[in-house]
């Protein structure tokens, strides 16, 4: 078996991969007459799901870059299977068992590629540390620091996505926020899609949006800044939901690009044009100040508390 590495860009021969992906060659044996799921089984050492999924996807091809399908026989000399292989960048995870892990990922660093030209996502080492089978099982913002739970195989990414589907986990987040907050605040405004705004992923308390609760607890002023540093507790999980309803009482996230400040400013920043001094001007800080701090749940009759390593 050869490996062949190079980034796919050719988007008529490899439509739907949005990734970047290696093309792994496998030479065929002479006189081999399997069907080709069975060859991605003994030849290529691929277990039957993955198989099956690289198939369904359109991720085999012959050496003509033609898709192979299921029931077809191999020939020729060798056939190409596209595959997501991470690389790493020393992120390692701060937790792990035979089953999930817990990776402390940075501001900055996305969770999975948007496109085909995304360079490197949280997804890259957790394929790196895992293989193909490993998963998130939930997502955090690129801006947001902080915890974030993987599943290794199918049965764990199968059970611990329904965990967070039903609410069935504690999660906490730390946020540093404009003025000075006194007291601990209930927030249930329901939250939308913003209307009249040029920001796309922009959302909004209103009272026609889908029904979202936050518990913010104050920990401690700033006096010279008149800042506090507080604790957010989301009880749903809404699109931006602890930015918008802290920026709707008043009480800003410091660093926020999108929230509370202009939005030719905001348009900048998705546009990866603003420049990090006029950042740190506009909107207070170079990054934004929102940390998922603390993760707490049951698997497997086993209660689990983990907190992040990381700070603010």
């Amino acid at each position: 078996m050869q490996l062949e590495t190079f980034w796919l860009q050719c988007k008529k021969l490899f439509m739907g991969i949005v990734m970047p992906f290696i093309l792994k060659k496998i030479f065929i044996p002479k006189e081999s007459n399997k069907k080709i799921q069975q060859f991605l089984i003994d030849d290529a050492k691929l277990n039957i799901s993955n198989s099956q999924k690289l198939l369904a996807k359109g991720r085999v091809f012959d050496e003509n870059h033609k898709v192979l399908q299921n029931g077809q026989k191999v020939k020729g000399e060798f056939i190409q299977v596209a595959l997501f292989e991470g690389h790493t960048r020393g992120l390692k995870p701060i937790f792990e068992t035979e089953d999930f892990a817990v990776f402390d990922k940075p501001s900055g660093i996305m969770v999975h590629p948007t496109s085909r030209n995304t360079e490197y996502t949280l997804l890259d080492e957790i394929r790196y540390h895992f293989g193909e089978s490993a998963n998130l099982a939930h997502r955090i913002d690129q801006e947001t620091s902080g915890l974030v739970l993987i599943t290794k195989h199918k049965y764990s990414d199968i059970i611990l996505k329904e965990m967070f589907e039903n609410k069935q986990y504690d999660k906490n987040y730390l946020a540093v926020v404009e003025g000075k907050v006194e007291d601990a605040i209930t927030i249930n405004s329901g939250i939308k899609k913003a209307t009249n705004s040029k920001i796309g992923v922009k959302m909004e308390t209103a009272e026609d949006g889908k029904d979202s609760l936050t518990f913010i607890r104050p920990l401690k002023y700033f006096n010279d800044t008149n800042q506090t540093l507080v604790e957010a507790v989301p009880q749903t999980g809404r699109q931006h939901q602890i930015r918008v309803h802290l920026e709707s009482i008043g009480h800003r996230i410091v660093g926020d690009p999108i929230y509370g400040i202009d939005e030719d400013i905001a348009d900048l920043y998705l546009l990866k044009k603003l420049q990090n001094d006029v950042r740190v001007e506009t909107t207070g800080n170079k990054r934004l100040l929102l940390h998922a701090n603390y993760l707490s749940f049951q698997y497997k009759n086993i209660n689990y508390k983990i907190y992040s390593k990381l700070s603010l």
